[in-house]
């Protein structure tokens, strides 16, 4: 009784973009599988609320997601989603077999530095970078002043300017699509990405991947990629999944 009172007392809240996909997704998804209630904390990235006073409060990164949980703040997207499993009852999502949790591990690695930011600049380049340009550009330059670090404040700069080079661009495609055939390698013989379970591997790879059949139909189809379709069609039928899409506004610039 004590613990479960204890439980009814905590304060879970999550600052994320919207539509929550990316790294906002991976920890929106994960609190649903886990059935946790959590107040939403929406933060408009078109606004540039990331970086204002009151968020820099939260996260002095201006980045998302953060976690706040009983006063703690939980930070970084990949290693939030263990804190997540753990911290909370129900199902887990790290595997018990210790070569599916290194391949989970593995898996989410990548996705946080290779294909991730891969997509993450055409993304920027297709879509972002024009909406953002926009705004009037003394509003701009406001929030490129208010980049916290230097090293995102150049990052921030390249992207809203539209200064990304043919060869980037090209590099970026070139490590989606092995990427795309890295994804349908895995599924071969088995059911889950990481192995036998549903894992965090599932959850993270779904929020960089689950637009690849209309961002990049060419290698993402059931002609060449049979199983990442019907790994894709598994992951949309799973409730969770179905609460966070039914849940979310559409896409900025898909409307």
């Amino acid at each position: 009784m004590g613990q479960k009172m204890m439980r009814e007392q905590e304060m879970i809240e999550l600052y994320y973009f919207e539509p929550p996909n990316a790294n906002s997704g991976k920890a929106f998804l994960t609190l649903l599988e886990k059935n946790v209630d959590f107040v939403r904390r929406e933060v408009q990235f078109l606004e540039f609320e990331q970086h204002s006073p009151e968020y820099l409060k939260v996260n002095p990164k201006g980045q998302v997601p953060t976690l706040i949980h009983n006063n703690r703040v939980i930070t970084e997207s990949t290693p939030m989603g263990e804190y997540i499993d753990e911290a909370f009852p129900g199902p887990s999502l790290i595997p018990a077999d210790p070569l599916a949790r290194w391949r989970m591990r593995c898996w989410s690695h990548y996705l946080d530095i290779d294909f991730g930011p891969a997509l993450s600049m055409i993304a920027w380049s297709r879509f972002i970078g024009p909406m953002m340009r926009a705004h009037h550009p003394d509003k701009v330059q406001a929030f490129i002043d208010s980049v916290p670090t230097p090293e995102r404040k150049i990052a921030w700069q390249t992207a809203i300017r539209g200064t990304f080079t043919d060869d980037q661009l090209s590099e970026s495609a070139r490590r989606l699509e092995r990427g795309a055939r890295k994804v349908e390698t895995a599924l071969t013989g088995r059911p889950w990405l990481a192995g036998a379970s549903y894992s965090l591997a599932d959850i993270n790879l779904l929020n960089f991947f689950g637009s690849m059949p209309t961002f990049l139909p060419q290698v993402v189809n059931a002609t060449v990629s049979p199983r990442t379709m019907a790994w894709l069609q598994k992951m949309a039928e799973r409730p969770a999944v179905k609460r966070m899409r039914a849940e979310s506004k559409p896409a900025p610039w898909s409307r």
